[in-house]
């Protein structure tokens, strides 16, 4: 009895009013993720069609009862009847289902019931369609084998809606010429990845690159011929961060070198370090080292054990290692070039420990010999980086002229007097340790630039690779698919925002003073460890969505895996680092509010946050694609979110430090609800300036297509925490489900700009694979 009642393709087919709608109800029951609901919201919207009689719309129910769905057999009817229908249309792969329903309907209709225009009926049924929530045009392409032909466009990508060169200028619109000297030094023939299991040819090659790059001008970018003192370090971040595009272990060395040694200089010395190094800095005259870790104490710079102990008589330093755990550790440059280190020791002067100091100590002569009392070990071969030569330092008495004290914020006279202009002995280390912010801005902006690499290798390969197809069809790209379209969109959209943020970041660098440092600290710490993440997932992803190709050496995604998966450690473990902003989070908390008022505080901070419209029952489910993209709602979900963290961890630290529980301990039983904070704050960061540098744009195609990408990482955010935002009353589970599929969509119309907007990057194709690689298939 049930049997006679279902739907049937004889009278759906019968009926020409229905014939505009056909192939959107086949998709609906053969895509097997509509909902009951969305079906019947599918149906609502259909018989709100002006041209359907009681006839059509008694069928049209039938086939969209949810309980009773059509059978296999009548959808595959359905299916031949719509394929025999097509051999007689001109189709375009760019249909949608809108345009090959109104085009069916023209074909069978023969009448002047349906609208006059096939562009007409295609806007009536836009409303339809988007209740879909599929890739139409895949489904076009799927469902009619002859719509998946050859786009007219000679060449390995589909026509795009700008030009890369406009959106690269907008991508390089800070220090433009800088960006753009470095790639004309690296399209030198000189620079081209020389695949080697020698290390000791492999260092030496690096560090005639950093020669060549040194006499080219790269150090005199940092320190100004003349003007040393005066370093622009934004533009040098910028020439690191376009560097970072050929060989990582060439950025390594550079960093350690010009970045970290140069910076401490520069940062902890005061004029006659600046005057009697620095020129030395720029030209590599005086290859340097940073070395600060040690082999016990990792991150915990507060506790190195390494003693510079001032001897009044003799006028200078003992530098000394009084144990193994107090070697320094993976310090880059040692291993081999190094002549000199900024080494970090607990100063003592009479007797009285001062805290941690820099101090300059030569390690080499001219020729590279090892100087008396210094120890050096190569580190060996690693996973990565093996250009880098890192080596283990120990120091047994090595004497260092007083001179050598790297003394901006203590000076210690020649008779042995210590002074200093900040008198707060913890205040005195976090300002020198700010030498570190250089080189966590650098890693985080070499993990950019890891991450776009990655996905340009995988993004030209996924255009030009074909697998799988409608039978009888050519076989469709790669990223044509939908599981493709989001393994390589979603992580574009969020390099795109980070590329946003980064420059945020180095801007705030660039110009910090002593009263925001520490939030600028803070926040390079927290994009570096977002950056350093995101690069290691985006390449294991490239690597997985090039397939065999992507494990060949020659194709540069094994040695991009290998040399950036340390960036998640070095410069601080990102763990770490994410409680250190979680931890500058609450500072600032603490100094907003008085402690006696902090439940109240606690109150209006909640208060604050809680958007009314955002938590009432209507907004909850609101599912609508120009409220899922307004970027307002996407932030105020994400800064909702961080703020009610925020108040949450406090008041947990707040309950176990009044019950008596030690500070130490008490941060210890919220670590993770701390890192949570942190990757809240620094998504909401990034969100933030991505949605800023979208607006800046004047270019409206531009904008356009930067928006989708900025709605796809707002959602994607939204999406990846769609858990906690239902269980805070935020969401319901089909605005959930609405995000996922809003995401589908986006990444559906981001597709045709692909290559594009990899291309926009403005990687010199020489940094990319060898002749045999990804970016030279044949299509």
């Amino acid at each position: 009895m049930v049997e006679e009642i279902r739907p049937t393709a004889k009278e759906l087919l019968s009926l020409p009013r229905l014939a505009p709608l056909v192939p959107m109800l086949y998709v609906a029951w053969t895509d097997g993720e509509l909902t009951p609901a969305e079906i019947r919201m599918l149906g609502n919207a259909a018989r709100a069609q002006p041209w359907l009689d009681l006839r059509s719309t008694s069928v049209l129910a039938r086939w969209l009862d949810p309980l009773l769905p059509p059978t296999s057999n009548e959808l595959a009817l359905v299916r031949e009847h719509i394929r025999a229908a097509a051999t007689r249309l001109a189709l375009s792969p760019q249909d949608s289902l809108a345009e090959l329903g109104a085009k069916l309907a023209e074909l069978v209709s023969g009448t002047k019931e349906l609208p006059p225009s096939v562009p007409e009926l295609v806007r009536a049924l836009a409303s339809v369609e988007a209740v879909l929530g599929v890739s139409s045009r895949d489904a076009v392409r799927a469902l009619v084998p002859s719509a998946a032909h050859e786009p007219r466009r000679i060449g390995p990508t589909e026509p795009t809606s700008f030009a890369p060169e406009a959106l690269r200028a907008v991508l390089d619109r800070k220090y433009p010429e800088v960006r753009s000297k470095v790639r004309t030094w690296l399209e030198d023939p000189a620079f081209r990845q020389q695949p080697t299991q020698d290390t000791a040819k492999q260092r030496e090659q690096v560090f005639d690159w950093l020669k060549q790059l040194a006499d080219e001008g790269l150090g005199r970018i940092a320190f100004p011929e003349g003007d040393e003192a005066g370093a622009d370090l934004g533009a040098f971040i910028a020439a690191f961060e376009t560097l970072a595009f050929f060989d990582m272990s060439l950025v390594v060395k550079a960093g350690v070198h010009f970045g970290l040694f140069g910076a401490s200089i520069l940062f902890l010395g005061t004029e006659r370090h600046h005057r009697e190094y620095l020129p030395k800095v720029a030209t590599l005259e005086l290859p340097g080292c940073f070395a600060m870790s040690e082999l016990g104490h990792g991150s915990n710079v507060r506790d190195v054990e390494t003693v510079a102990r001032y001897d009044a008589e003799a006028g200078n330093f003992l530098v000394h290692t009084p144990s193994d755990s107090a070697r320094k550790e993976w310090i880059g440059n040692a291993a081999v070039h190094g002549r000199i280190a900024t080494v970090f020791a607990q100063l003592e002067v009479g007797g009285k420990g001062l805290g941690v100091h820099a101090l300059l100590v030569p390690l080499r002569d001219e020729r590279g010999r090892l100087l008396p009392g210094v120890r050096i070990e190569d580190c060996g071969r690693k996973m990565g980086l093996n250009g880098v030569d890192n080596g283990r330092i120990w120091f047994d008495h090595v004497r260092v002229p007083r001179e050598n004290l790297l003394d901006r914020f203590g000076q210690v006279s020649a008779d042995g007097e210590y002074t200093s202009s900040i008198s707060s002995d913890g205040r005195r280390f976090f300002t020198m340790l700010g030498t570190l912010v250089a080189g966590r801005v650098s890693v985080a902006c070499a993990s950019l630039s890891g991450a776009k690499s990655g996905l340009t290798i995988a993004v030209r390969y996924a255009d030009l690779r074909r697998q799988f197809g409608p039978p009888g069809a050519t076989e469709v790209r790669l990223l044509d698919h939908q599981t493709h379209q989001l393994r390589l969109l979603r992580p574009l959209a969020k390099t795109y925002a980070l590329d946003f943020a980064l420059e945020y970041l180095v801007e705030r660098y660039v110009k910090r003073t002593e009263e925001d440092s520490m939030e600028v600290e803070a926040l390079a710490a927290g994009l570096k460890a977002y950056a350093s993440w995101n690069v290691t997932a985006v390449l294991q992803e490239a690597r997985e969505a090039c397939g065999g190709q992507g494990y060949l050496e020659a194709n540069r995604l094994p040695g991009l895996k290998a040399d950036t998966d340390i960036f998640t450690t070095f410069e601080g473990d990102n763990t770490v680092l994410m409680q250190l902003v979680a931890k500058s989070l609450l500072t600032d908390y603490r100094q907003r509010f008085e402690d006696d008022r902090v439940f109240a505080v606690l109150k209006l901070i909640a208060d604050r946050a809680t958007s009314v419209a955002d938590r009432n029952p209507i907004a909850t489910r609101r599912t609508g694609s120009e409220h899922l993209r307004d970027g307002d709602f996407q932030l105020r979900l994400l800064r909702y979110r961080e703020e009610d963290l925020l108040a949450s961890v406090a008041k947990r630290l707040r309950k176990r430090m009044s019950a008596g529980v030690e500070a130490f301990s008490a941060f210890n039983q919220v670590q993770a609800h701390l890192v949570a904070l942190a990757h809240a704050h620094i998504e909401r960061v990034v969100l933030e300036q991505f949605l800023h540098g979208v607006a800046a744009v004047k270019d409206e195609g531009l904008k356009v297509v930067l928006g989708r990408l900025c709605d796809l990482y707002g959602l994607s955010c939204l999406e990846s925490s769609s858990g906690w935002f239902q269980e805070n009353g935020l969401m319901e589970g089909n605005k959930a489900l609405a995000i996922r599929k809003e995401v589908v969509k986006l990444c559906t119309e981001l597709r045709p700009d692909a290559v594009a907007l990899v291309d926009a990057f403005g990687i010199p194709d020489s940094c990319l694979a060898s002749p045999i690689g990804l970016g030279h298939l044949s299509p």
